[in-house]
């Protein structure tokens, strides 16, 4: 039918990859969500496990940890954007980089829908509360406050079907390319690394 009554324009789409220990992760996730709505971008939340990308690449943990300068200044780096973002001051976990499993098994059996809020929550843990995200507790609180079941979420973490995701999840990471995260790929497959690219991956995806 001619014309534009009647017609639905498909929804523009940027996929945010990141990992429950990323520290820049944890400043996209506080904004992406409002950026991205006033944008006219649908962000789709698609959390991934960096440890098996980074073995690929040589490294047992994080570039962070390896080299001790870049480590000292993410933490300073960090500090601003929390301050400008008026979010709490970092408090880091004692264990960096966490154990994200438990914490992206619970993200993905919860659904898109409740994923952001969650991924939310559990950031804070991490990085305002300086909380052991590996801990069933932490994890459970989480979801308790956010009004889901969390035992039975919980449970669903240890399924088959939420394992097999997050494997495939970190593999689609991997063939793609990703190395880091946050990492924004838009539906044309343009991939854009770091917080301090979202707005231009956002427009990117509107292009």
């Amino acid at each position: 039918m001619a014309g534009s009554r009647g017609m639905v324009s498909a929804m523009v789409t940027l996929d945010f990859w990141y990992d429950f220990a990323s520290t820049y992760s944890y400043l996209t996730a506080a904004r992406g969500e409002a950026a991205a709505k006033a944008a006219g971008v649908e962000l789709r939340w698609r959390p991934f496990l960096l440890g098996p990308i980074f073995r690929a690449q040589g490294w047992e943990t994080s570039p962070f940890v390896l080299y001790p300068a870049r480590g000292t200044y993410m933490l300073r780096d960090l500090d601003r954007h929390l301050a400008a973002l008026g979010l709490p001051e970092l408090k880091p976990p004692q264990q960096f980089p966490s154990n994200s499993l438990l914490a992206a098994r619970a993200a993905l059996a919860l659904g898109k829908a409740a994923r952001p809020a969650f991924t939310r929550a559990i950031y804070h843990a991490e990085f305002a509360e300086g909380r052991d995200i590996a801990e069933r507790a932490v994890v459970a609180g989480a979801l308790t406050a956010l009004g889901h079941d969390a035992e039975a979420t919980l449970a669903r973490t240890a399924e088959p079907a939420i394992k097999d995701k997050l494997r495939g999840e970190t593999e689609e990471a991997a063939r793609l390319g990703i190395f880091g995260a946050p990492t924004f790929v838009a539906a044309d497959g343009e991939m854009f690394w770091g917080n301090d690219r979202f707005e231009q991956a956002l427009a990117w995806a509107r292009r």
